[in-house]
């Protein structure tokens, strides 16, 4: 039988580098751990971005300013034939969507002006302008997607019809449902793009009721969250409107 002969050194070196190699573990997860409750208990920046500590929110800011830097309003969207689209969509979120206030004959969109004037737009209206349909696929923040058909009069189109040329040209719209329950803020590189409409029909048909008749946005370069339904209000600002789920903590440009 041949005799096992054991490297001493080779056993040293070995269980040295076990030793280093806990070590450096125990300090890995202790740094871990002293990071997660530095940033825990780190005060939240409040305000319009409520809810997020401050070194979180610096860096979905900074990921803003990279997204805004680098997007082109010119770029569109991958778009689908209309056969591609699903029939069944789904709903993403039910907030502002409340009917016990809501007459659909008695509405009218209200577009308030720089100098303070409101223009009531009624759904026929906006019917009358040229319409445009966008079939895109539909991205949710909760990881879901869609390929989706939606009709309704482009946002530049609407702007360029009612002479919001001056609004235009503000940094930032801002949109609320008649209920103000929920409301979003966006910029207007992305709301004057080609593709972001103001929605009446789904699928060729009446937008319905859980889909935001009679008026909701589609944004196709916006997750889900930015596409609000049930338009009441638009207005424009060069500061950043509320928006409700920056409010919650989530990031405010919500661009892909």
């Amino acid at each position: 039988m041949q005799e096992i002969v054991i490297d001493n050194a080779a056993a040293k070196k070995y269980k040295r580098k076990v030793f280093i190699a806990f070590i450096i573990f125990i300090i890995l997860i202790v740094s871990a751990v002293t990071a997660w409750r530095w940033l825990y208990y780190h005060q939240k920046d409040g305000g319009l971005f409520g809810g997020v500590q401050t070194p979180l929110r610096k860096v979905l800011s900074a990921n803003e300013r990279l997204f805004s830097f680098t997007f082109n309003p010119d770029k569109k969207v991958k778009e689908y034939p209309k056969e591609y689209a699903v029939r069944q969509v789904k709903v993403n979120g039910d907030a502002g969507m409340s009917t016990d206030f809501f007459d659909p004959a008695q509405w009218k969109l209200q577009v308030v002006k720089s100098n303070g004037d409101t223009l009531l737009v009624t759904l026929d209206e906006i019917k009358k302008l040229p319409k445009t349909d966008v079939v895109f696929n539909f991205k949710c923040i909760e990881g879901w997607s869609q390929i989706t058909w939606w009709s309704g009069v482009r946002f530049v189109d609407f702007a360029q019809h009612y002479g919001l040329d001056k609004e235009a040209q503000m940094k930032y719209v801002g949109m609320k449902t008649p209920d103000e329950e929920y409301f979003v803020g966006l910029d207007m590189p992305s709301v004057m793009q080609a593709q972001t409409i103001l929605c009446y029909e789904m699928n060729g048909k009446t937008l319905p009721m859980d889909q935001g008749y009679p008026l909701r946005l589609i944004i196709p370069v916006k997750y889900g969250v930015k596409h609000i339904k049930r338009i009441g209000t638009i207005f424009f600002d060069n500061n950043k409107p509320p928006d409700y789920w920056a409010l919650r903590g989530y990031d405010y440009y919500t661009g892909h």
